[in-house]
């Protein structure tokens, strides 16, 4: 399937899926997970038939006892997620008529959650919210026969398409758990995250990480040999979201529900190689009277005095790299020039040398909000260079854009690849830069080319 096929398909889903919402008693947000949650089951059929074929393949034989039976740990070698029989799509979508659809489906959840530890509390299990004609017919929509032979990582990005379609709509806290394409793509190609310890210390939905396993398939290896990733969410519905999302695209990961501000889960101070985080802006409300604020290790310029939390975020993700490592991370914009104690821990963070690039973004680049904000890098290698240490490249972007609607914009392909060119001509790699004017050319030359042979054919075929 290529990429129009996709977005086709995609938008299908979405608009039958949206159409039928709408003409339901349930809200954006009662909708939302368990739709998720039809994908992720008809995600996982899909994995699970084919990796049964595979593993049916390559059984071992015994002389006198025949072909060894199927093991769950098959699937589990296979990257696909064994599913109970009730648990199966093709069981479910031939539900006799008189069948309690919304608690089979209940159940089909508990089911697969009882084989995995990691999924317990994990997968959507309110389907009998639903009216029974309107479970049937969702049902139905992700029985679309396109769907039957898809590989890859297709769902994967079902799934986020629908994410994005419904932190549009407002469902699941007005949008928070999502962070746009457009700046996950940009913090990843900054950081360039393809090698051990990726963290995510306020992990929503996991499109870092998503993003991140994109970006190492790009380079043509397998996320799961080299990266491991690290994630902690406050909020229940975004852990859940998070674990989901990952097992949707086959990817394994630690992500534990905490508040940050008083918890590091993962013990990770000192230890990450990239961390990519879109914080909770302007957070008021933090008790620094606890000791666990007062004491944390992870806070090596001291507290602000004022009640935001912009600048012990700042410091979380400075002080849990590794000496070489690199973050990227999204913040509000007034974080940039804020004064008093504020100002002095920025000194600090910028006398440290690890502050690397800094991008201004406009406007409507967030689907709830549309406040500019500014993306921050660190880069912990940066400090022992004599030659870096002391310059930071600072791009303002807020006119670079691309016009979605009235209300949202985003970055194209080709701002993208600009973008990650200059920040490469700045840390003295020339080759992301000589690829993209290489396409550039090549685009421009197929493009000329074809207009001639346009020209030819109408020239001569009219004589």
């Amino acid at each position: 399937m290529n990429g129009e096929q996709l977005k086709q398909l995609e938008a299908r889903l979405w608009k039958t899926a949206d159409d039928l919402r709408a003409n339901s008693k349930l809200t954006a947000t009662e909708y939302s997970f368990p739709i998720l949650g039809l994908i992720f089951l008809r995600h996982a059929h899909n994995r699970f038939v084919i990796a049964k074929i595979e593993i049916e393949q390559s059984l071992p034989v015994h002389p006198v006892r025949g072909v060894r039976p199927i093991e769950k740990n098959d699937f589990l070698t296979a990257k696909a997620i064994y599913l109970p029989e009730n648990a199966r799509w093709d069981t479910i979508s031939n539900l006799p008529e008189s069948a309690d659809v919304g608690e089979y489906i209940n159940e089909a959840m508990r089911s697969i959650e009882s084989e995995y530890e990691g999924l317990v509390g994990v997968l959507p299990k309110d389907y009998n919210l639903f009216d029974k004609d309107l479970l049937q017919r969702a049902i139905r929509v992700f029985n679309d026969e396109a769907l039957n032979d898809v590989r890859g990582d297709v769902f994967g990005r079902i799934y986020e398409f629908f994410l994005n379609k419904f932190a549009m709509s407002g469902a699941q806290e007005g949008g928070e758990f999502f962070t746009p394409p457009s700046l996950v793509n940009t913090i990843v190609k900054i950081i360039q995250p393809n090698h051990g310890i990726v963290a995510d210390l306020a992990v929503g939905s996991a499109g870092m990480f998503v993003q991140t396993a994109h970006f190492i398939e790009d380079e043509g290896a397998d996320a799961s040999q080299k990266v491991t990733f690290y994630g902690q969410e406050k909020a229940d519905t975004n852990t859940r979201l998070a674990k989901m999302n990952m097992a949707v695209h086959g990817l394994e990961g630690s992500i534990l529900q905490g508040n940050t501000f008083y918890e590091d889960k993962h013990e990770l101070l000192g230890k990450c190689d990239f961390i990519m985080a879109n914080p909770p802006f302007n957070v008021d409300g933090i008790d620094k009277s606890k000791d666990s604020v007062k004491k944390d290790p992870r806070l090596p310029f001291g507290l602000p005095k004022n009640d935001n939390g912009n600048y012990l975020w700042m410091q979380y993700f400075y002080s849990c790299l590794n000496e070489n490592g690199r973050a990227g991370f999204v913040m509000a914009s007034s974080a940039s020039d804020a004064g008093h104690s504020e100002k002095e821990i920025r000194q600090k963070l910028v006398e440290t040398g690890a502050v690397d690039v800094m991008v201004s973004i406009g406007t409507k680049f967030f689907y709830t909000r549309s406040l500019p904000c500014t993306l921050w890098f660190y880069d912990r290698e940066k400090e022992k260079d004599a030659q870096r240490a002391d310059k930071t490249l600072m791009l303002d972007l807020r006119d670079v854009f691309r016009k979605v609607s009235s209300n949202l914009h985003d970055f194209t392909p080709e701002q993208l690849n600009n973008i990650q060119s200059i920040v490469g001509l700045y840390r003295g790699e020339k080759s992301v830069f000589n690829k993209t004017v290489k396409g550039y050319f090549m685009e421009k030359t197929v493009k000329l080319t074809t207009q001639f042979q346009t020209k030819l054919t109408t020239h001569f075929g009219a004589n």
